[in-house]
């Protein structure tokens, strides 16, 4: 036999494995880049676009926030100059609850009522405004789990042998009503 006909034996190649702990250390350093290295690109829209959604309720709670404050502000002070609650209440009549620019038809209950309004306002923006940012860090602890997970599943082997089927289960009613019952059957 020649040496020209021995075909030549190629190694086979390294299956890809992925290491859980560094897609958790890579998507911890920057949101994607643990989803990157498990090679699921089609997440990292999706990672950017829940960022990018929490940030703009941040961004819309905190001018509202700062809206109803300095509303709130304005009108619980006796300057007359500062009057930006006139913007949030256009459609009232500042006649009727205003003491500063007019106190003599201003209603005492009238000006209770605006001022509990713009102090709820400023309650309201501030709780969501606050619960934005939580949910940024929400989202970012997901973001590493999602790619912790994924690292970690990534070889598990799924074959005919994991399956679940739910069947019914025939048992007699031990109550005065009669019931359906269902049983979840795994077999490994």
């Amino acid at each position: 036999m020649s040496q020209d006909t021995i075909p030549e034996v190629k190694p086979p190649k390294e299956k890809y494995a992925l290491n859980p702990v560094k897609a958790t250390m890579y998507a911890a350093a920057l949101p994607g880049l643990g989803q990157i290295y498990n090679r699921k690109y089609w997440k990292v829209p999706i990672v950017y676009a829940g960022f990018g959604a929490l940030g703009y309720a941040v961004s819309f709670n905190t001018t509202n926030y700062n809206k109803f404050l300095n509303a709130y502000q304005d009108f619980t002070d006796v300057i007359p100059e500062t009057d930006s609650y006139l913007e949030l209440l256009e459609n009232l009549d500042p006649e009727e609850y205003d003491p500063v620019l007019y106190p003599e038809t201003a209603n005492p209950t009238y000006t209770g009522w605006v001022k509990t309004q713009l102090m709820n306002g400023v309650d309201y923006y501030r709780r969501y405004r606050d619960l934005s940012y939580i949910g940024i860090v929400a989202w970012y602890l997901v973001t590493i789990i999602d790619a912790h997970v994924d690292a970690s599943l990534f070889d598990y082997d799924i074959n005919e042998s994991l399956r679940a089927t739910i069947t019914p289960l025939t048992t007699r009613p031990t109550g005065p009503w009669p019931g359906v019952t269902l049983s979840l059957v795994k077999t490994f």
